[in-house]
């Protein structure tokens, strides 16, 4: 039987890793396009040949500049979106800015969420005279739809969670999270860094308050490039606490008092980290020129047939198997699975391992079904032949 050609392959060359490594973990960290060298070289001229006159001649606006690049991925209009140096900081940011009255001062989150949010929202939220209200999950896959949104009420203020949870890749409903937030007054900020690049999301379509993300994972834009969305109502109506002089109207005026910009502008912090926004540029105008309807579609082919394999093989699938609910990664346990992660690594087939998940596959619009087998192939070889042991009670920090 003939395969259909896969025309998302064409872009397997702008990826230099693809030629060495079979890499599944886009989810983490998505892989680096060739041009990004000349982009930092872009940076580093200017710095070198510039001085301090490159600040005047690009490198403040930057962060909105990019951030105009990444709104069409999300439905944003131009000037709504600012990068931000992590997502942590830019959900934190979101928080800083409403005020939490007796009556209306609670924030729901998910027992699922990204831990490094949770931290400092939990940190955060008593300081601010906020309580945080978290939703349990029955299974750790995911959150049923409708404990959560009971527990959106007349006294919630915020409702900050992740719109694809990071280790069962279970999409939220944020459509109806959004809905009964409006019914009740109350707001909604997602963290989307699990979404945006390997799915088609639209902020104004959501209806939804705030977004963050980041261009780190599906993006490929590498570490240190975070975007923070609010709505044009948000910016009208709110400023953060957390903030720095490049949200002031005027910064170099040296104002000793803040006076917020408006739009996006006003959400942003200190001094940019310049380098990493010039090595996240090309990755989105790639996933934009893949188009995010056709790489979703390969993404849902992908994911079916990873679990069709881990089921065929008996291994416990910790991934949505309706794939209205699925995002891009599929979790599965297996028999020494961190060993086995391990042991896939010191082969060059690029996974990642999270406790109470297992070993997690991420194809990407530039991975090929070879890819796929080789990687479950690599995995039976491994547990058959006993591999695995070399690396049992080995260790490190970064899984």
């Amino acid at each position: 039987m003939t395969t259909a050609p896969d025309p998302l392959l064409r872009f397997r060359d702008e990826f230099p890793i693809l030629a060495t490594s079979t890499y599944l973990v886009s989810n983490s960290l998505g892989a680096m396009p060739r041009t990004v060298p000349a982009q930092l070289q872009l940076y580093t001229d200017a710095w070198q040949s510039r001085g301090v006159r490159a600040w005047a001649e690009g490198w403040w606006e930057l962060p909105v500049t990019m951030g105009s690049r990444i709104a069409p991925l999300i439905g944003a209009p131009a000037g709504s979106v600012v990068m931000v140096p992590t997502v942590t900081m830019g959900m934190s940011t979101i928080l800083t800015a409403l005020d939490y009255p007796a009556e209306r001062n609670e924030v729901v989150m998910t027992a699922l969420d990204f831990p490094s949010v949770k931290y400092a929202y939990e940190a955060l939220a008593p300081r601010l005279g906020a309580r945080i209200v978290e939703v349990p999950s029955d299974d750790g896959l995911g959150i049923d739809i409708d404990r959560l949104l009971t527990s959106i009420t007349e006294r919630t203020r915020l409702v900050a969670i992740s719109h694809v949870l990071f280790r069962s890749a279970y999409i939220l409903d944020a459509a109806r999270i959004c809905s009964r937030a409006r019914e009740v007054g109350a707001l909604v900020a997602l963290d989307a860094y699990h979404s945006v690049g390997v799915m088609p999301v639209d902020v104004q379509a959501l209806g939804v308050d705030f977004l963050c993300g980041g261009v780190l994972k599906w993006l490929c834009g590498g570490p240190g490039g975070c975007f923070l969305y609010a709505s044009a109502a948000m910016s009208a109506q709110y400023a953060p606490a957390l903030t720095g002089w490049q949200a002031h109207r005027t910064p170099f005026a040296f104002d000793p008092a803040m006076q917020y910009a408006d739009g996006g502008w006003r959400w942003l912090g200190g001094t940019p980290v310049v380098p990493a926004l010039y090595a996240g540029l090309e990755g989105p105008r790639i996933v934009a020129e893949a188009g995010m309807e056709a790489i979703r579609a390969k993404s849902l082919r992908q994911t079916a047939q990873l679990i069709a394999d881990a089921d065929a093989r008996g291994w416990t699938v910790h991934a949505p198997r309706d794939e209205a609910r699925r995002g891009g990664t599929v979790a599965f346990s297996l028999p020494h699975a961190a060993e086995v992660a391990r042991a896939l690594l010191a082969r060059d087939v690029v996974i990642d391992y999270r406790p109470g998940a297992g070993i997690r596959v991420a194809p990407h619009f530039y991975t090929t079904d070879a890819e796929l087998a080789a990687v479950i192939a690599a995995m039976d070889d491994i547990l058959a032949t006993g591999a695995w042991r070399e690396f049992a009670g080995v260790t490190s920090t970064v899984t």
